[in-house]
């Protein structure tokens, strides 16, 4: 073989050779995720439902039709976007708050990062047979309601009150692995650079405006936009404290897509509403990445 077909078949075994690694992976994916969610996509076009043994029928946008004129479909949208804005700026600055204390270098900091971080470690499933029991009428908190004479609040069985119910569970649950993501950051800033603003003046809560905030900013990014994905797909405390009630007070896009799919056995527009879902998750994932180059950006002018 002359010596320039020989580079040249070097060079594509070269190129070749990530990619038969990278193989077995992308079938997996292939018959686990893509090939799922072509299948997904196609069949939001179809009526698919009731007697699944029965082939998909072709109807075009009617399920998009349909989702338009959706009452359920429009409360439980605004409801996901209500969990968005109130879960999101919790879990964005109180981890932070929380990883800002557990730095600090104390004897027995190790048990506070441990006493923080349980609760992501409880399955959700108990977690919310806990949570439940302690928003019942005789739970723990009415119960400390009473010691005051304060009347017990229907906390699950409000439709003013279920979803911020639920809401609480979900911070619970995610402050310490959040914050576990901030201490991660807090601990690659040098330190020399609070030992230098604190001889500017900077120090006390106005160092962490002045440089733990700036520094820590790719992580908020990123903390914002996978809670918020996280918002968008809870599920199981509602399935656990509320099943969507009362009234669809609590229901969220998530709980209505398994509601038509596997109680409504409405195959097709359930996928519909995946694949709103999809678009809400792609676009929040699309913004994050523009934030992100901004910074990039402005950090570099």
């Amino acid at each position: 073989m002359p010596p320039w077909k020989s580079k040249n078949s070097d060079r594509l075994y070269a190129k070749l050779t990530p990619y038969l690694f990278l193989l077995p992976a992308l079938i997996v994916l292939s018959l686990t995720v893509f090939y799922p969610a072509l299948q997904a996509f196609f069949l939001s076009f179809t009526r698919y439902e009731y007697d699944l043994t029965q082939p998909p029928l072709w109807i075009g946008f009617k399920n998009f039709q349909r989702l338009w004129i959706d009452p359920v479909f429009w409360q439980t949208f605004r409801n996901t976007f209500l969990y968005l804005i109130c879960v999101v700026p919790i879990l964005v600055t109180v981890p932070l708050a929380l990883a800002i204390l557990v730095n600090q270098k104390l004897r027995g900091i190790q048990w506070f990062r441990a006493a923080f971080y349980v609760p992501v470690v409880i399955s959700m499933v108990v977690a919310g047979i806990a949570w439940k029991w302690l928003y019942a009428d005789n739970g723990l908190l009415n119960q400390l309601l009473r010691m005051f004479a304060v009347p017990a609040v229907p906390w699950l069985t409000s439709p003013a009150l279920a979803i911020f119910s639920v809401m609480a569970v979900t911070v619970w649950k995610g402050l310490g692995y959040y914050m576990v993501i901030y201490l991660a950051g807090l601990q690659a800033i040098p330190q020399d650079l609070y030992e230098a603003a604190a001889i500017d003046g900077s120090d006390g809560i106005k160092k962490h405006w002045d440089i733990t905030v700036p520094l820590m900013r790719p992580y908020l990014l990123l903390v914002a936009v996978i809670s918020a994905i996280s918002a968008t797909k809870t599920f199981e405390e509602l399935y656990i404290m509320t099943q969507g009630g009362p009234r669809n007070s609590s229901k969220t896009l998530v709980y209505y897509l398994y509601e038509q799919a596997f109680q409504n056995l409405e195959m097709s527009y359930a996928c519909t509403i995946g694949l709103v879902m999809f678009l809400i998750i792609l676009s929040l994932s699309i913004l994050r990445l523009s934030l992100e180059r901004l910074t990039e950006k402005a950090e570099s002018i």
